[in-house]
């Protein structure tokens, strides 16, 4: 459903024109990033959900908490497209990606804490270096977000390039 709220923020160029078309180069930049990114968090999400035994009521606040930051992926992802070069929407859509990722986090170990020693997801996600970069990353782009959007827009590139690759383990284990 984020998708398709994301995807109703697109808007046809104002003529037929190929300047007005690549005009919208950056929006539709900024929508195929989000579209990544919310396709990494859909396909981990449900990978996580298929090896969970069981679910409590921690479990679904921590999971309305990272759909919460998610559901702020289209505005900050319609913003960042139309000021790409202006600080304050690269650093909100840093702070939406950090939370997403801080959020995903806290859903992933309220899981294993939920669970016994022996619970493979326990082991499958191990130090979570992957996790702990991301959140490194979103941090260090939002920072730099005050001297260098480009900077801060590579970094944010870098986090889902990281993710693209999936991670199997999971699969594996269930």
């Amino acid at each position: 459903m984020i998708i398709t709220i994301m995807v109703l923020e697109l808007k046809a160029p104002e003529d037929t024109s190929l300047n007005s078309l690549l005009a919208k180069t950056p929006v539709f930049i900024s929508y195929i990033v989000s579209f990544i990114y919310l396709g990494i968090y859909w396909n981990n999400h449900h990978h996580l959900f298929q090896i969970t035994q069981w679910v409590n009521g921690k479990i679904l606040w921590a999971n309305l908490h990272l759909l919460f930051w998610l559901s702020l992926i289209p505005f900050t992802t319609a913003w960042i497209g139309e000021f790409y070069n202006e600080t304050l929407p690269v650093i909100a859509y840093g702070v939406v990606l950090l939370f997403c990722a801080i959020a995903y986090f806290i859903l992933q170990a309220q899981i294993i804490k939920s669970h016994g020693e022996e619970f493979p997801l326990r082991k499958v996600v191990g130090s979570d270096q992957k996790g702990k970069i991301s959140i490194i990353c979103y941090s260090l782009g939002v920072a730099s977000s005050f001297f260098s959007t480009w900077l801060a827009i590579a970094f944010y590139a870098f986090v889902a390039i990281l993710w693209l690759m999936p991670d199997r383990r999971i699969e594996e284990s269930i």
